[in-house]
């Protein structure tokens, strides 16, 4: 099948209330161009240059994501026009995301990565952590950044009743925070679910998923 109607297969399978980002993540722009012809307008970027780049070359009514890690020196680059930082893990991330969107009249949209995997190679805070920084007065003096959702990723593993305990567990802890509320800080996105696993991050409540491989194809 084309781009285009993997993309239409994807969008029509999964429930119209959860958002899709398209992960373009080393794709060229020409293939981008595809999805959003076809309709898509939310698109997701691992890396800040590559961010940078793809958002001046195509249109400027895409909604853009960061979506992977993301250190505070490469906030500056990003500021003035991302919609969504999908992986902040720590306060200090914060911070500098506060400090760069006043620099840039914006309040810029941010989700907390939680820690839900087992391997070393995800990032992420634990909910310990999470809880705490919620609950911290420091949290409330930055008024440029709003706390909208959180975001998990579950272990790369065949195994299905580890993906749904990690998965439910980041379901619960959303839960748990949701009716909390604040001037910058209201949860209403729950962000877990990739290619391999979002049709059970969607049955464990996920409102918004993160497909790229689907789509495009497997990365060479």
């Amino acid at each position: 099948m084309s781009i285009a109607e993997n993309f239409h297969k994807i969008r029509s399978s999964i429930p119209g209330d959860v958002t899709l980002v398209v992960v373009t993540k080393t794709q060229p722009v020409s293939k981008i161009m595809e999805v959003y012809t076809a309709g898509q307008r939310v698109f997701g970027e691992n890396k800040v240059q590559e961010l940078i780049d793809k958002q001046a070359q195509l249109p400027k009514d895409i909604e853009w994501h960061l979506i992977g890690h993301l250190q505070t020196n490469k906030v500056k680059y990003i500021a003035p026009f991302v919609s969504l930082i999908h992986s902040v893990d720590s306060f200090k991330l914060l911070q500098e995301i506060n400090k760069q969107a006043f620099k840039n009249n914006r309040i810029i949209a941010c989700l907390l990565q939680i820690y839900i995997a087992n391997e070393d190679t995800k990032f992420g805070l634990s909910f310990d952590e999470a809880q705490e920084l919620i609950g911290s007065e420091e949290l409330k003096q930055l008024k440029n950044i709003k706390i909208v959702g959180l975001m998990g990723m579950a272990s790369n593993t065949d195994n299905k009743n580890v993906i749904i305990k990690e998965l439910h567990s980041l379901k619960l802890f959303f839960e748990k925070n949701k009716d909390l509320s604040a001037a910058n800080f209201q949860l209403s996105i729950l962000s877990m679910g990739m290619s391999a696993d979002y049709p059970i991050a969607i049955a464990e409540g996920s409102t918004m998923i993160r497909v790229g491989s689907s789509i495009f194809g497997e990365r060479d």
